[in-house]
This record gives structure tokens, C-alpha cells and sequence, in this order.
């Protein structure tokens, strides 16, 4: 059953437990959702703005072009979940857990998590634009086509990521941890031969 275009504004939805529920266009504005538990659900196309999403725990559930804005994710639990489309401004995110979930086409434009788990992650098209990266876990994520300009990637573990010419080119890569392919295509997108 899909619930459409509800209003939430300034719902206490503290610690509830929803499974296989379905929200289309809702509003969850302002929102108390700290400790929500959710299994299997969906959300299109919905509005956090402001909402206290802090310690809640999200499996299977997927947030499709959902925006997040000023929302707070400290301590948030994704497993399994996607974020296809998403946009985050301005969000308290640390620390947050997000464990085989896809984030393909996310807008985490300016997102601060230094130092967060981000290990096998699908990250393909995301726009990560002036985000602080550093010394964060991005082994085996995949980063093909995100964009990565100004993205802040010091100390990150990047051993067995997927990164393009444009996202090499376009980070912070300063005393990031590599694997020899990722220099060897390092080098390449900074016009150097290798022989």
C-alpha cells in the first residue's frame, strides 16, 4: 500500500518500527524519526528537511530521490539500502554506518565524513564535489563517473576503487593509499608516461 503525498511535518515518529510500507512525495519536515527502525520500505521522491533521522536503523529500504536537507544522520545504521538519486545538503552525518548499500547519482556535494566506512560502496555518477573525504575507507568502492572536483581524499584508502581519468584528475589525492593500477591510471590522467 503506497502512502502519497502525506504531511509528517513535525511528526514524533521516535522509535517506531515500520516494514514494507511505501511513502510517495511525503513530507517529513522537521520530523522526530530518531530511532526508526525500517525493513523494506520505500521512499520516493520525499522531503527531510530538518528531520532527526539520529540513530535509526534502515535494512533493504530504499530513499529514491529523496532530498535531505540540514537533516541529522549521526549515528543512522543503512545496510543493504539505496539511495539512487538522493540529495544530501548541509547534514549532520557523523558518524554514520552504511554497509553494502548503492549510492548511485547521491548528491553528497560538500558532505563532511572524514574518516568513515565507505568499503565496497557503489558510488557510481555521485556528485562528491567539495567533500571532506579524508583518510576514509574506500576500498573496492566503485567511483566510476562521480564527480570529484575539489573532493578531499588525503590519507582515504583507495586500494581496488574504481575511479575515471576526470575523478583522478579532479581530487585530492594527497597521500592517499593506492594499489598499482590506480597510479599507474594516476599518472596517466596527469598526462605522465609510464614505461
Amino acid at each position: 500500500m503506497d502512502i502519497i503525498g502525506e504531511d509528517y511535518s513535525d511528526a514524533n515518529l521516535y522509535e517506531q518500527r515500520w516494514e514494507g510500507r511505501s511513502f510517495v512525495r511525503c513530507d517529513f519536515t522537521e520530523a522526530d524519526m530518531r530511532g526508526l527502525v525500517t525493513s523494506n520500505c520505500t521512499f520516493t521522491d520525499c522531503v527531510f528537511d530538518r528531520t532527526d533521522l539520529g540513530e535509526s536503523s534502515h535494512t533493504a529500504s530504499a530513499f529514491r530521490s529523496c532530498k535531505f536537507t540540514r537533516a541529522v544522520l549521526g549515528d543512522a545504521v543503512f545496510r543493504s539500502c539505496t539511495w539512487l538519486g538522493s540529495v544530501f545538503m548541509d547534514c549532520s552525518m557523523r558518524p554514520i554506518t552504511v554497509e553494502e548499500t548503492d549510492l548511485t547519482l547521491v548528491g553528497l556535494s560538500g558532505a563532511v565524513l572524514p574518516k568513515a566506512s565507505l568499503r565496497g560502496l557503489r558510488l557510481r555518477e555521485a556528485n562528491l564535489e567539495q567533500a571532506d573525504l579524508r583518510e576514509a575507507d574506500l576500498r573496492d568502492a566503485d567511483l566510476t563517473g562521480a564527480r570529484l572536483l575539489g573532493c578531499r581524499l588525503g590519507g582515504a584508502d583507495l586500494r581496488g576503487a574504481r575511479l575515471d581519468a576526470d575523478g583522478l584528475a579532479q581530487a585530492s589525492l594527497r597521500g592517499a593509499r593506492v594499489d598499482l593500477g590506480t597510479a599507474v591510471a594516476f599518472a596517466g590522467a596527469h598526462g605522465l608516461r609510464v614505461d
